[in-house]
């Protein structure tokens, strides 16, 4: 296929394509300017090792019609380290994502999927919702639902570490023997359009791109490598964004999530539950009784010997009058990984807490009243004082009404150490996710609040829908990186990202009015609002249908 295209943009083309094609040559991200055309030349180069950009060099990788291709993803981190990552069996990472069964079975189609320590991966089927402001809760159960419905049984989404799926990926491409793709430890310092070569190739409009490799200085760094598609999967300061010159829209939430890792007390009808600290007993629980290990020990067991099961609970509570909900979504044997949503303020404190003192304020966070959890937060939160946390929990716990056992959520008995972090909360979305030999995806594309913890899915059904629109391309003798064909896929994720963040939005919206910073406070009319909320609760729990609804949509 001839490199060669036209020095100006054809009388044939419409205003806005031969805008972009302009826009196109003025394109530039970083000082370095471009020469020469480099000798290396890709198909398709991705900046960006995080899940998304793996996910979708994998599905490249393992399809028989776009394997051929030449691919480069760039990323500033180790990632021969990332394939080796491993953490004791009763420590979890405190960044875990909700993977919903669409997103699954992409990670199963292009073969990662197999190569997760399915051990750390927790699938769950029913979720708890309640809202503090006034005391109103409604119960998604995809058991009951199947049972109701004489259906298989559903999971509503698994729980898998990030590190756990990024060593998956990578382990899966190293099956593919695609690690020479891999351009680990290099960094961005420049892109630029190609020149239009009278003596050779015609890469005018092909962003080349300049790489850094740790610990070369820059002004000695002169590699580049031309790309005829780049992606951008390069997180929310996408310096491949910056690069096209495609703006975002959105708005700081002025919240910030706080995560860590909990450890919980056991559950009666916990598939995890053991009345042993040895994980190799708790492991004996979690296998089915058709999937017992043979004399192998279980810390050895393959993935083909590990059914987990998908009975577990999410956990979420709405605190209007603290900036936001608190959750707790289930990991195997008793731990549960937390994000909270909270102020900036309160974020700062919960991080300075002791362990003890941080668990017992989750705890209230889940059961007491605002004004409870208020009095707690104020605490000191000096190591001398943590046992007051302690003592004002238990008290409070006396004289504060519970739900039923059945709905109650476990109490937190421990945090895992240097797990606590937060990071502010944005929601952002691209202009435009493509521009001529260009697209992005994940973050550098779209970033919504993690209410619905759907921020990793949209990411890789970005993955998913570019490693489509290029099989595509290939099928039909398409250049990869045609501006017409990568409509395709603009068209197919724009809408779905802005369905999503500005459903995720209004959700937010709705359960802050009557909190923290809001027009209506904690007076008449945040109470009015309050019980608003309680009854749309109870329309979505009562009314036949619309549960129903929500859950179909949600699977």
């Amino acid at each position: 296929m001839s490199l060669r295209v036209a020095s100006r943009p054809s009388k044939y083309l419409c205003k806005s394509c031969r805008f972009d094609l302009s826009r196109a040559r003025k394109r530039k991200y970083g000082t370095s300017s471009i020469t020469s055309n480099p000798q290396d030349i890709y198909d398709v180069v991705t900046v960006g090792g995080g899940p998304v950009g793996l996910a979708l060099l994998t599905a490249l990788k393992s399809s028989p019609a776009t394997s051929h291709l030449r691919c480069a993803l760039i990323e500033t981190q180790t990632l021969p380290k990332q394939k080796s990552w491993d953490l004791p069996p009763d420590q979890y990472s405190n960044r875990a994502s909700s993977i919903t069964p669409t997103n699954q079975s992409f990670l199963e189609s292009i073969g990662a999927w197999k190569h997760l320590d399915l051990r750390r991966v927790q699938p769950y089927d029913e979720m708890q919702v309640g809202d503090a402001g006034n005391d109103a809760s409604i119960q998604f159960d995809w058991k009951a639902e199947a049972v109701r419905y004489n259906a298989p049984l559903r999971t509503v989404a698994t729980m898998v570490e990030n590190a756990n799926l990024t060593r998956a990926l990578l382990r899966r491409l190293e099956e593919l023997d695609a690690e020479d793709c891999l351009l680990s430890s290099s960094s961005v310092a420049s892109i630029g359009n190609g020149i239009d070569d009278p003596e050779g190739l015609n890469l005018s409009n092909w962003p080349v791109i300049s790489l850094n490799s740790a610990g070369t200085a820059e002004s000695s760094s002169t590699r580049q490598i031309a790309a005829r598609l780049l992606i951008g999967a390069d997180g929310i300061n996408s310096p491949v964004r910056t690069f096209a010159g495609i703006s975002t829209n959105g708005w700081d939430y002025n919240r910030h999530g706080v995560v860590a890792t909990l450890k919980l007390e056991p559950q009666p009808d916990s598939p995890f539950s053991s009345s042993s600290s040895d994980p190799n007993s708790a492991l004996e629980d979690f296998l089915s009784d058709d999937t017992q290990t043979t004399s192998t020990s279980p810390s050895q067991a393959t993935n083909e010997n590990i059914t987990p099961s998908n009975r577990a609970t999410a956990y979420q509570r709405f605190l209007p009058s603290l900036g936001g909900p608190i959750a707790i979504l289930p990991l195997p044997n008793n731990h549960a990984s937390l994000v909270w949503s909270t102020t900036p303020q309160i974020a700062s404190t919960l991080k300075s807490l002791s362990p003890s003192a941080l668990a017992s304020t989750i705890n209230a966070a889940l059961r007491l009243n605002e004004v409870d959890i208020k009095y707690m937060l104020s605490l000191p939160s000096s190591s001398d004082n943590e046992h007051d946390h302690e003592s004002e929990l238990t008290w409070r716990l006396q004289h504060t009404p519970q739900p039923p056992p059945a709905r109650a959520p476990p109490m937190i008995t421990a945090v895992q150490p240097h797990t606590p972090a937060s990071f502010p909360l944005r929601l952002r979305n691209a202009s435009s996710y493509i521009s001529p030999r260009l697209a992005l995806a994940g973050d550098a594309a779209h970033t919504i609040h993690p209410l619905a913890g759907q921020g990793l899915n949209l990411g890789l059904g970005d993955a998913e829908a570019l490693a489509r629109c290029i099989l595509g391309s290939v099928a039909c003798g398409a250049d990869v990186g045609d501006a017409m064909r990568l409509e395709g896929y603009s068209a197919e994720r724009y809408g779905r990202a802005v369905e999503m963040g500005g459903g995720v939005d209004v959700l937010n919206g709705v359960y802050q009015m009557g909190g923290e910073g809001s027009l209506s406070g904690d007076g008449v009319v945040g109470g009015l609002l309050g019980r608003m909320r309680g009854l749309g609760m109870w329309v979505v729990g009562n009314v036949p249908g619309v549960k129903e609804g929500i859950m179909r949509r949600a699977g």
